[in-house]
């Protein structure tokens, strides 16, 4: 299958494309969920170059941002998940829905070390069980929607709805704003 010009293959089938917690995540789902894989250049794996260069619709992409939330003593992480084309509201609809004090990105070494991942490539699959994860309604609404795989040097392709499915997650109306 293809998507832009991204040559698109079974996830469950490539797990060298993945990380570890996400390969974990998605063969112990036995069929694989129907989660696809397409190798790309680390280079391009921001999603603006990474559009531009696989002729993908921002609205097609999404990006997964790790918060830090906090309320008194109590600090935890929390994922947002929002089309390409758009950016978490973490200072007002996720901030709320966590019912946190204040929340802000989470720093890069951290969440590098709690995922497992590759910075710029952390995606909702795969994450702790115990973090929530915030996912914008047109994320949901997605036939497909492409995201970070763990690793910089591919994308997994899953439908939005398959999303809803993982540990804590959450549908927000108005999460990602467009700019």
């Amino acid at each position: 299958m293809k998507l832009g010009t991204l040559e698109i293959v079974s996830a469950s089938e490539n797990p060298d494309l993945l990380a570890p917690p996400v390969r974990d995540f998605v063969l112990a789902l036995g069929d694989g969920g129907g989660i696809g894989v397409a190798e790309i250049d680390p280079q391009f794996s921001d999603t603006a170059a990474f559009c531009e260069n696989y002729k993908i619709n921002p609205k097609e992409a999404a990006n997964c941002v790790v918060l830090e939330a906090k309320r008194g003593d109590k600090t935890w992480f929390a994922a947002c998940v929002v089309p390409g084309s758009a950016r978490a509201d973490i200072n007002g609809l996720g901030r709320r829905t966590l019912n946190a004090r204040r929340a802000s990105f989470a720093p890069m070494e951290r969440v590098v070390e709690e995922t497992k991942m590759e910075y710029g490539a952390i995606t909702p699959v795969g994450l702790p069980e115990n973090w929530p994860i915030l996912i914008d309604k047109a994320v949901f609404d997605s036939e497909y929607v492409v995201i970070g795989s763990g690793i910089r040097k591919s994308k997994l392709i899953v439908s939005g709805k398959f999303l809803v499915g993982l540990p804590n997650a959450q549908i927000l109306k108005g999460l990602g704003k467009t700019f």
